[in-house]
């Protein structure tokens, strides 16, 4: 499981240090892709599997089926860290998730999300009323 918040910078060649805690459970290779939000998702292969899983079963003939299959598999990378824990982001990915210097990478459960510092911060300050969020997940079981 991915727990925590970890800032770091983009070096000069657009890599990013995966955060040692998320290396391990990441494994040799991961994939990379656009995620919701503005942010990028990491998936550990296992995990990325499921997905594809579960987005395979969607109808073709569902138009937003379609979009959301596109969107995801669209800016998918795999990624192979370096010795020292490093990846290459993809042109693309950095300007999805308007990531220029600064990142916050955040664990999240069976993912891990890459944020841009001023996305992160902005997110945080959208006075999101948790308890009512907390209620409907109660509502849905959760």
């Amino acid at each position: 499981m991915f727990l925590g918040e970890y800032e770091h910078s983009l070096d000069s060649k657009n890599r990013i240090i995966i955060p040692s805690k998320f290396r391990e459970e990441l494994g040799n290779k991961f994939i990379l892709t656009k995620g919701l939000d503005s942010c990028l998702y990491a998936f550990p292969l296992c995990e990325w599997h499921l997905l594809e899983e579960k987005l395979k079963k969607l109808p073709l003939t569902n138009k937003n089926a379609r979009v959301f299959v596109r969107f995801f598999f669209s800016g998918a990378n795999e990624m192979e860290p370096d010795k020292q824990g490093r990846i290459l982001i993809p042109q693309t990915l950095l300007e999805y998730a308007a990531i220029n210097k600064e990142i916050v990478s955040i664990g999240v459960s069976s993912r891990i999300e890459i944020w841009s510092k001023e996305n992160w911060i902005e997110y945080n300050n959208l006075n999101i009323n948790f308890d009512n969020i907390a209620e409907q997940m109660n509502e849905l079981g959760i």
